[in-house]
């Protein structure tokens, strides 16, 4: 296979059975939509959806000093965390700037593992291979060790409590426990990335087609279908969850970006980014930078990424993320603008569309959040 091949999931048969339409998505040909994207969409924010998600970046972390090294190299508290839990950080550059958003999981006292955006993998990778001298841990690239399977909406744990004897009720979010689904072993997440309940599967990758098979089935009656990448998209905008390229990039320090609560200076020791992470603290303390709002629009025109957000014809941000929101009715957007233009509700705020100023609202965000 040429380097110029996209690399294929474990799955890949059965979507293109399926008639998804695949895409190329950070080296992966990925499904995109298997039929409309707005029923996908509407899937899981009121049954259930199925995802094939085995272009995420799996790193484990193994051995005495394991936590050291992640503490050291990631800007959370990571040897805080309990074994059988999981929690959301960022790996930054010296700068602060971010490499990338990521979920640890601590499968053990000494074993972690960490994921990574498909597109971030092989750099998140150098960077803790490169972090780890001096430490008593090894870092070991499992990509090809897991296929990922993710049940996500309100139907989900019915869905899989018909597959598992594994305790889904003592699962709390961001938890993750080892069991069988459906005879096979999994590591099931109580983890995802639409705004609705569900369950995130990590399975070898021989054992994922009939682990889909199993779960479509399981989910007859509860109006699963399967769910491309379109309706993550949308699903993930609505929920007000950064993505890595859109919301988030190495010009920025989690503070810019609004998530300064990941970045813990009370752990001990050094971390690197520690210095300008401080400094960068204490700038939007004084004087934020560009906020991150929600944008929802009057009209029906779509703003994207890269497009202005203007007011009183000056220039005051730029959309980062926008799509049709399925749930709302309307466009939205993900946008950085200057603080002065930052609060919900504030006035004459537009999103310059093809030279056309499209007005606006500025919300807060999430737009969207499931009832519990």
């Amino acid at each position: 296979m040429s380097s110029n091949e996209p690399r294929r999931t474990a799955l890949d048969a059965l979507h293109r059975s399926l008639g998804a339409t695949m895409t190329d998505f950070a080296g992966w040909d990925m499904p995109l939509r298997y039929g409309s994207e707005r029923d996908e969409h509407n899937a899981v924010r009121t049954r259930a959806g199925l995802f094939d998600l085995s272009h995420m970046g799996e790193i484990t972390v193994t051995g005495p000093q394991a936590a050291a090294l992640l503490d050291f190299a990631l800007v959370g508290n990571i040897s805080g965390v309990k074994p059988g839990r999981a929690r959301y950080t960022m790996i930054c550059r010296e700068d602060g700037g971010i490499l990338d958003d990521l979920i640890v999981y601590r499968l053990g006292d000494t074993e972690y593992m960490v994921v990574a955006n498909a597109s971030n993998a092989q750099v998140v990778l150098d960077a803790l291979t490169e972090r780890a001298a001096g430490f008593d841990a090894e870092v070991r690239d499992d990509r090809d060790a897991y296929a990922l399977l993710a049940v996500q909406g309100p139907e989900s744990p019915a869905i899989l409590r018909s597959l598992t004897d594994a305790d889904l009720d003592g699962l709390k979010y961001y938890a993750g426990l080892p069991g069988t689904v459906a005879g096979v072993p999994a590591l099931i997440a109580r983890t995802g990335y639409t705004g609705e309940d569900g369950f995130e599967l990590f399975v070898k990758p021989e054992h994922a087609v009939e682990l889909w098979q199993a779960l479509t089935k399981a989910g007859e009656g509860h109006g699963l279908v399967p769910c491309g990448l379109s309706c993550r998209d949308t699903l993930r905008l609505e929920a007000g969850m950064p993505l890595y390229g859109n919301e988030l990039s190495t010009s920025l320090t989690p503070f810019d970006a609004g998530l300064g609560r990941v970045v813990k200076f009370e752990k001990e020791g050094d971390f690197v980014g520690r210095a300008a992470l401080a400094e960068a603290a204490e700038r939007a303390a004084k004087n934020p930078p560009r906020v991150l709002v929600g944008l929802v629009a009057h009209g029906r025109r779509v703003p994207r990424a890269g497009y202005a957000v203007v007011a009183g014809g000056e220039r005051i941000g730029e959309v980062t993320s926008g799509a049709p929101s399925p749930t709302l009715g309307k466009p939205i957007a993900m946008a950085y603008v200057d603080a002065a233009h930052a609060e919900p509700g504030a006035e004459g705020v537009g999103v310059d569309i093809r030279g056309s100023h499209e007005p606006y609202d500025v919300v807060a965000l999430p737009f969207y959040k499931r009832q519990k």
